[in-house]
């Protein structure tokens, strides 16, 4: 309803009564566009303001934006992979992997956007239909595998803490799990079997993806014990660039295409990668530019392959901003795996609209039972030539053996000790989630099966009606 312009205070009828009020306007209008223009360059999107400085942005794609639209770009980013993968739906419960880095604090903030958009519509709304999706953060202690001080680690914590109840409502439950939980509960050695376990292997590579596994396995023990149906992990473009390469430098090219979908659902609870198609650069700037806190535990040099090759994508990226982008492309077009979707949701408390667009992201699958047998450890999809080691499992004597047989060539060649007793020891300092692994590998591996009566199976076209 329209004001009455002789009783406004607001002065909204100033512009029509008084000729200087708009002489004023235009004025200023005019030197606004003057100082923008001034410069030699306007936001590619909006065409008015003025672009992130050079010095600040540091070149690339950052730098073609101002403020408002960069911002705004990085968001629409994360919301397309969410929308377009179906991968947050409102009965879910989301549990954030953070770390306090830059990527993790964008997936919080960004997570915490969407809950907080989805609450103030379930308030506003009178039938109240639709619920919203819970969200937790989970925070990762790597203390017994990297020794940090007490002090240190306690600011580390400190700051964690802070950053997450300083978002406002709907209060999110904060994680913090010490690696060393992945053994059973009541286990007073913990600590001492971690230690000795990654003491045992000698490969700095084989070391750091054991860690990698391990903390994957903490985040799974804890989104199943508090009832989280979703893990939200901040990998962002440039890691998985760095994952390409170094992925195919290790002989994993057979279980790539699983690692670098926008959906990983081979695990208890599925994996999602909003951040899928940001750059760590962007990611980094957004918090710059939003006063987002982030923390950074001291790392000290690491000779991996994993390291090197980071170091190696970054200079390709100095060089030439699209080549980050350019790997990942590449990559994209391996053919993914069945579990690289959400599984379908028949929950009718899901809107028609969320399953409709996951019915339309989902992959289309010639048989409904898994043709993959997985590494115990890495949890990396077999090839079928790693599989005839699988069948002669029930041949072996030994426990260690079996394992041994069940990993990939990876995993045996940069984690396993190439000793049997040094392999035994190895294997009795598992964590029993790992261990167990194999045995279900050898359970249900139905490959042998589908390839005797593959002549009698029928395709999806004389299935269709």
């Amino acid at each position: 309803m329209a004001c009455n312009g002789s009783n406004c205070q607001s002065n909204c009828h100033r512009d029509e009564d008084d000729p200087s009020a708009k002489s004023d306007v235009a004025g200023s209008a005019a030197a606004a566009a003057a100082s923008v223009h001034s410069s030699g360059a306007v936001c590619v999107k909006c065409k008015a303001n003025e672009p992130i400085p050079a010095a600040v942005a540091r070149g690339g794609e950052v730098g073609r934006f101002c403020a408002d639209c960069f911002r705004s770009n990085v968001f629409a980013k994360f919301r397309h992979a969410v929308t377009s993968n179906a991968m947050i739906s409102p009965a879910d419960n989301v549990l954030v992997a953070f770390s306090g880095g830059h990527a993790s604090r964008v997936a919080l903030q960004f997570v915490h956007d969407m809950q907080y958009k989805a609450q103030k519509n379930f308030d506003a709304s009178r039938d109240r239909s639709l619920p919203v999706f819970g969200v937790g953060v989970a925070f990762i202690d790597e203390c017994t595998a990297y020794p940090i001080p007490s002090s240190e680690m306690d600011r580390v914590l400190g700051d964690i803490k802070l950053m997450v109840s300083q978002l406002s409502p709907p209060t999110k439950e904060l994680h913090i799990f010490p690696i060393e939980s992945v053994y059973s509960e009541g286990s007073r050695d913990s600590k001492d079997r971690l230690k000795e376990l990654l003491d045992r292997v000698t490969d700095a590579t084989g070391k750091e993806d054991l860690l990698l596994h391990l903390r994957m396995l903490s985040l799974q023990k804890i989104a199943s014990d508090n009832g989280y149906n979703r893990i939200v992990l901040g990998s962002c473009t440039s890691r998985i660039a760095s994952h390409v390469l170094s992925a195919t430098v290790k002989g994993q090219g057979y279980s790539l295409p699983a690692d670098i979908q926008y959906v990983d659902a081979r695990w208890g609870v599925p994996l999602v990668l909003p951040l899928h198609d940001c750059l760590a650069q962007e990611l980094s700037m957004l918090c710059r530019l939003d006063g987002l806190k982030t923390v950074e535990l001291p790392n000290g040099p690491c000779s991996s392959i994993n390291s090197l090759v980071s170091s190696f994508v970054a200079l390709l990226q100095e060089e030439n901003p699209s080549r980050e982008c350019t790997i990942v492309r590449t990559a994209g077009k391996l053919t993914p795996f069945h579990f690289n979707r959400i599984p379908e949701i028949n929950d009718c408390n899901v809107p028609l609209a969320t399953r409709r667009r996951q019915k339309r992201s989902n992959l289309k699958l010639n048989g409904s039972i898994s043709l993959e047998s997985f590494c115990p450890i890495c949890y990396s999809p077999l090839n079928k030539s790693d599989l005839p080691a699988l069948g002669s499992l029930e041949t072996r004597q030994s426990a260690s053996d079996v394992f041994g047989a069940a990993c990939c060539s990876s995993c045996q060649f940069q984690i396993l000790p190439r000793d049997a007793s040094d392999m035994e020891q190895f294997y009795s300092l598992l964590p029993e989630a790992l261990a167990s692994q194999a045995k279900q590998t050898n359970k249900y591996d139905f490959n042998p099966l589908r390839e005797q009566i593959q002549d009698y199976l029928l395709s999806d076209s004389e299935t269709d009606p």
